[in-house]
């Protein structure tokens, strides 16, 4: 068997009807995984969904609208996905929010609340649905793409730095609480990658340039490139990676 068989896992997506989120749900259905495509609206998430069965060949995707704003919600996707599914053996948190652009002098506080809770509280109320089945199961995992926004200082993106910040630190809170209940959490850090989430970034030519003067691949991501990094991190294969940031930027952050 592959390490990277994917077959009878049943994996929660959020943010998954384009993007990042929508080419990680795609790879993890070749490989057999079923998976829950979400986002906020249920069209986006159906017609996703369709496409990835149409791929695949057979109903391996599955639609929910959900928005990450409103525990509520957050509590109705975990709920659907169980009653779709069964169970939750993967738990991806994908979906997040950048409600400013600029100083952080100019960020209404309301902006800033946002994001902290879009892209930390979310995950955080998610992981917690999750666990205790896990802990039940002894075995499953959490991955939150966060970002090398995590990782450095930026004038214009202050309060998404903090939040990514925050979400390379929840999974290695849940590792050091629930490694030994065999769940593993970690966290992946995308350099630019392009998707429409990222467009204001890598569609400015001065920040494109800025970029690739200082990443030695001379290029931005896809979100392809970030799936591989996640369906290893799904699989047998990163069964003993737990509490890590992997780093996916082309070698923007060594130089």
């Amino acid at each position: 068997m592959s390490l990277f068989n994917l077959n009878n896992k049943n994996i929660l997506i959020t943010g998954s009807s384009k993007g990042i989120g929508k080419s990680i749900a795609l790879n993890y259905a070749k490989l057999g995984a079923r998976v829950i495509i979400s986002s906020r609206t249920i069209k986006d998430c159906e017609n996703t969904a369709s496409e990835i069965n149409n791929e695949v060949g057979e109903e391996l995707a599955f639609p929910i609208a959900a928005n990450i704003s409103h525990e509520e919600q957050l509590n109705f996707l975990v709920t659907e996905t169980r009653k779709l599914l069964g169970t939750i053996d993967v738990l991806v948190c994908n979906a997040a929010t950048n409600t400013h652009m600029g100083s952080m002098l100019d960020m209404p506080i309301e902006a800033f609340d946002k994001v902290m809770n879009n892209n930390i509280r979310s995950n955080q109320i998610l992981s917690n649905l999750v666990i205790p089945e896990m802990v039940d199961r002894n075995d499953g995992a959490i991955i939150i793409i966060s970002s090398i926004a995590a990782l450095r200082g930026t004038s214009i993106l202050g309060a998404y730095n903090i939040s990514k910040a925050a979400d390379v630190m929840i999974v290695k809170n849940i590792a050091a609480e629930f490694g030994k209940n065999n769940i593993r959490a970690n966290s992946i850090a995308p350099g630019l990658i392009k998707t429409d989430f990222a467009k204001d970034l890598w569609n400015n030519p001065d920040i494109l340039k800025s970029v690739l003067r200082t990443t030695p691949m001379g290029r931005i991501g896809t979100p392809e490139e970030i799936a591989g990094v996640a369906v290893l991190l799904a699989s047998k294969a990163g069964e003993y990676i737990n509490g890590q940031t992997i780093v996916v930027d082309g070698g923007t952050t060594v130089v």
